[in-house]
């Protein structure tokens, strides 16, 4: 009998365990998952898994874009197409940053993981800008000389440009977290997009820049600046929005912070797939085409007068030659008559 009381004793103790872990965790996770990961799995809250699975996707197409560009490196003859491949790369990292980065707003946030947002968020941003206005003086020197600067030029100007939001943003770290030891997680929207200015002052540079690579004699060029407009453009749209939404459509919802982190991770995701769709893909498949051959026609290059040469100089030849064989026929023609007078008896 103690036996038996013992064993359903033991019974009652494991089932009670187990639905307190059960109502504890939360659906569609697992029972050992740290409560932080939790938003990465949680059926109820579904942003958190729509977001990731973007993330995720980009973030897969990044290295393999970049894999494609690394092996058909080699294969890159064309001066002008080679000595961009750095700002490529460096464009990609850049790309691939801003995805990793959207996990750390799904996750719950501590005290390292505020210092982590707070200082990527803008030292990404500004690195993947840089790269832009860096392919846009390029496009824009392509357009109007035919000739690009050099891939060392390119990329030094995005590394520096980087290196203002980089001073900005640990700036903004010692003065707030250090010297008023404040938590890194207790800061104001406002703040944050404040820290964020130099970003937006780089975007609108892209964007102005980006307008006078449709102006040029060199048409063949023209696409890449149209493409990289398209990019920037679309950025503006989604930072007015984002900015909006995180200072003033969150408290107008009344949501208060509860939307903060799913405003900023969309924010990440979506600028990545912006980057990858209408910058990478065209640049790097432009940069694979090969290189168009001596004798091919480029009817979009007015700088390449060859065709109108070769055809005036074929209808200079034409009457020439004509000339030619018919002086020889006459010759003949007349050689024929003198023959024949001979011929004729009674003539001396």
């Amino acid at each position: 009998m103690r036996a038996h009381q013992v064993l359903t004793f033991l019974l009652l103790f494991v089932i009670t365990s187990v639905a307190s872990e059960n109502a504890s965790t939360s659906r569609g996770c697992g029972l050992d998952l740290l409560p932080q990961y939790v938003s990465l799995c949680d059926l109820d809250a579904i942003w958190g898994i729509v977001v990731e699975a973007v993330a995720g996707a980009g973030a897969l197409i990044t290295l393999l874009l970049m894999l494609i560009l690394l092996v058909r490196l080699p294969f890159i003859k064309e001066k002008e197409k080679k000595s961009p491949v750095g700002l490529h790369f460096l464009f990609l990292l850049g790309t691939l940053g801003l995805f990793g980065l959207t996990f750390a707003f799904i996750i719950q946030e501590d005290e390292t993981i505020c210092s982590v947002r707070r200082f990527l968020w803008g030292v990404l941003f500004a690195l993947c800008f840089s790269c832009l206005l860096s392919q846009a003086w390029r496009v824009r020197r392509l357009v109007r000389h035919g000739t690009g600067p050099a891939g060392w030029q390119l990329v030094g100007l995005a590394l520096c440009l980087m290196l203002v939001q980089v001073i900005i943003a640990v700036e903004w770290l010692v003065l707030t977290v250090l010297r008023d030891t404040r938590p890194a997680c207790a800061y104001e929207p406002m703040d944050f997009v404040m820290a964020l200015i130099y970003d937006m002052v780089l975007l609108v540079v892209t964007l102005g820049l980006a307008l006078f690579t449709l102006c040029g004699k060199f048409k063949r060029w023209k696409l890449n600046g149209a493409f990289l407009l398209i990019t920037a453009f679309l950025s503006v749209l989604i930072w007015v929005a984002w900015t909006t939404m995180y200072l003033f459509g969150n408290i107008t919802l009344q949501q208060g912070d509860a939307w903060n982190d799913p405003t900023l991770a969309i924010t990440l995701a979506a600028s990545g797939w912006i980057f990858v769709v209408f910058h990478a893909i065209p640049e790097i498949h432009c940069t694979l085409l090969p290189a168009l051959q001596e004798n091919t026609p480029n009817y979009f290059d007015t700088s390449q007068p060859r065709m109108r040469e070769t055809a005036f100089e074929e209808d200079v030849q034409l009457p020439r030659a004509y000339m030619e064989n018919k002086a020889f026929s006459m010759d003949e023609h007349n050689a024929g008559k003198v023959g024949t007078a001979r011929l004729v008896p009674g003539q001396s």
